[in-house]
């Protein structure tokens, strides 16, 4: 893990507190829900104080949704017989601050914490938080809990917050991290996959040890191997294509088209997944442009669990939307889609015309007209 990145500096102070009996506090909050810092937390505590055989007697993974905030305190107050270390990672931490004034639980913390056991270690995991990579863009409702988190158990307790990474910092991470292991990252590729992946860095750690395999005795990953590689680098063409439509740009619409079909792995072959993703892209932006949403919080709302885009494409897909001047020109959208669609498994003599065409019509304006065509094929798609 490359060191001296704002973004890790949290995780890297707890990594070093733990790792020293003179530092260590008898509590930690792990707040926000960036799952590899997390995950980089919990290794470097299993690390340091929990050994390998002894992880069935001396970690406690736990639920206040499921184990009162009671029987949590007393398993860390009592002492092992079959560990000398004890260690409880205490999720649903939001339940600690839901309806009535908790004065017996919040009490029962501060007696542990005044006395606690020096054999014990306490993680509260706060993953209900959503902590951006910029405090200041910090939805009020995540602030507010957060800072009541702070005033309570933050009086006996380390902070450390597991917030979004910054793209900056996550590039350094993928550079540092593939050259520590001797393979050069490009720096296009490395941007294109935090860029992809909406500088998640869960994913692009998963995406980056892919990359490596599929480079493997090469020594260097390339833009081409993340556009190979990566499905969400992929997709990234499929909205530059819908950019291009909804703003009526046919030459740059039929320069990506051909761009998108060359770079497929089956060629136009794989004509029916771009036309289903564009008809699910088109769906997309008939909710938005129905629910008038501005911005990409909103999305997460309005479209639901399966139905949604990367994050990187949020944005982009509202602003598309908007392009749209009523619910007409979208279902018209869906319809042409779903009429190439039929065309297509008719095993027509030329696909690539096919798709053309559908391209040069999506960003024709519609005629209008006194009746409205049947969404038959259009639901079916």
């Amino acid at each position: 893990m490359p060191t001296s990145l704002r973004s890790f500096a949290a995780t890297d102070r707890f990594v070093t507190e733990i790792a020293s009996p003179s530092t260590i506090r008898p509590g930690y909050v792990l707040a926000g829900d960036e799952v590899f810092l997390y995950d980089r937390c919990r290794k470097a505590v299993l690390t340091a104080l929990v050994p390998e055989g002894a992880r069935d007697f001396a970690l406690h993974d736990l639920d206040l949704a499921e184990t009162s905030i009671f029987e949590v305190l007393d398993r860390a107050q009592t002492p092992s017989l079959m560990a000398p270390f004890q260690v409880l990672f205490v999720r649903g931490l939001k339940g600690l601050y839901g309806r009535g004034s908790k004065k017996e639980e919040f009490a029962a913390i501060d007696a542990y914490f005044r006395s606690p056991n020096p054999q014990a270690l306490i993680l509260f995991v706060a993953d209900h938080l959503r902590i951006p990579a910029d405090l200041r863009k910090m939805d009020y409702q995540d602030k507010e809990r957060y800072e009541r988190i702070r005033e309570t158990l933050g009086e006996w307790c380390g902070m450390v917050e597991l917030a979004r990474v910054e793209e900056g910092d996550a590039m350094r991470w993928v550079a540092a991290t593939a050259e520590s292991r001797g393979v050069r990252f490009e720096q296009d590729a490395a941007r294109e996959l935090v860029d992809a992946l909406g500088a998640d860095m869960m994913m692009i750690a998963s995406e980056f040890e892919k990359l490596l395999l599929y480079v493997e005795g090469k020594g260097r990953v390339t833009l081409g191997d993340v556009e190979t590689m990566v499905l969400a680098a992929k997709q990234r063409s499929l909205y530059e294509l819908t950019d291009a439509i909804s703003a009526k740009d046919r030459p740059r619409a039929l320069a990506l088209l051909h761009g998108l079909l060359n770079a497929s792995d089956g060629g136009e072959d794989a004509a029916i997944g771009h036309l289903y993703m564009l008809a699910r892209t088109f769906r997309q932006m008939l909710i938005i442009a129905e629910k008038n949403v501005r911005d990409s919080r909103a999305i997460w709302q309005v479209l639901w669990q399966g139905f949604r885009m990367p994050p990187f494409a949020a944005e982009d897909l509202i602003k598309q939307a908007r392009r749209y001047k009523s619910r007409r020109e979208l279902t018209r959208a869906i319809r042409l889609v779903a009429r190439a669609d039929l065309e297509l498994r008719s095993s027509p003599a030329n696909k690539l015309l096919v798709l053309e065409r559908l391209v040069l019509d999506l960003c024709t304006e519609p005629k209008p007209s006194r009746y409205e065509p049947s969404l038959q094929f259009a639901m079916e798609l």
